[in-house]
């Protein structure tokens, strides 16, 4: 009985070592194993690997790309103007034995220690522009060139920083870039509208010009014709008074006579001295005599 109790407990015993000597690693993972608190084997790749029980302990860590995302920082342009970026980070562990020695394995510490390099990037990036080229430049343009100069820093964690983007930028609500952007964007407007109204102003005086240019020049023809026409009436008119009272020169000069008074008297309120014997009188008394009497 007592052989078969230590049989069993060999074989449990057994059993147990063998558990406790061998590990998986994950096709998404890589290892090192520890003995005593030191690192006797690192970058350990997936698959079954084998390690001494007890003496020896196994720290994974995820080969896989991770995300770092921050609040929104604020930064100076070259002009001091306050801009805020909000940004993201894509990174993975680069070196196993370096991050576990810098950051001791802990991906929140690990995070913690890359996201002042990527802050340093980004700000000498954005105070070496002015705040035009950070808006207008585009996201990319001031990430883009910033993730060689990360990683230059963050392979002393054991980190390779695969991509950075920048989210937003944005200028701060609280500060007095916005009002003063405001009113460079309505003083610009201005100008325009300026500009625009005065080369409207002008096109109207030179439509107007040109009209009135245009009036005077029909009015000028219009005065041409009608005066010619006016001479040709009145040349048709004399031809014909002559031919009709050159067969009566004295009833001509009656007429004349006639058209003379009318003048005189039209408006009324004339004196007229007349000579007794004058040819009127006697056309006067004339007509008076030769009225029918009751």
């Amino acid at each position: 009985m007592k052989s078969l109790n230590a049989i069993a407990f060999l074989v449990v015993a057994g059993l147990l070592g063998l558990m406790g000597s061998v590990y998986v690693v994950n096709e998404s993972q890589s290892a090192l194993v520890l003995q005593f608190g030191r690192i006797v084997r690192t970058d350990v790749g997936p698959g079954l690997h084998f390690k001494v029980p007890l003496l020896q302990t196994v720290r994974t860590f995820d080969r896989r790309i991770l995300n770092l995302e921050a609040p929104p920082e604020r930064y100076l342009t070259s002009e001091k103007k306050d801009v805020s970026v909000d940004f993201f980070v894509k990174w993975r562990i680069s070196d196993v034995d370096t991050f576990y020695r810098v950051a001791g394995g802990n991906l929140d510490t690990g995070r913690a220690r890359l996201l002042p390099i990527v802050k340093d990037a980004l700000r000498n990036a954005i105070n070496q522009r002015t705040l035009a080229q950070v808006v207008a430049g585009g996201r990319g343009d001031v990430a883009a060139a910033q993730v060689s100069v990360i990683n230059e820093g963050a392979v002393t964690l054991g980190i390779e920083v695969v991509d950075l983007r920048v989210k937003r930028i944005e200028l701060p609500s609280d500060g007095d870039v916005l009002g003063s952007v405001y009113d460079r964007m309505r003083t610009e407007r201005t100008q325009v509208a300026n500009q625009l109204r005065a080369e409207g102003q002008e096109a109207a005086e030179t439509i107007q010009a040109e009209a009135r240019r245009e009036a005077q020049v029909l009015l000028a023809e219009a005065d041409r014709d009608a005066q010619t026409l006016r001479g040709e009436g009145d040349a048709e008119a004399a031809a014909i008074y002559a031919g009709a009272y050159g067969r009566d020169p004295e009833f001509y000069a009656f007429h004349r006579s006639l058209q003379a008074y009318r003048e005189a008297f039209g408006e009324g309120g004339t004196t007229l001295v007349l000579d007794p014997d004058s040819d009127l009188m006697r056309y006067l008394e004339d007509a008076g005599d030769a009225r029918p009497r009751n």
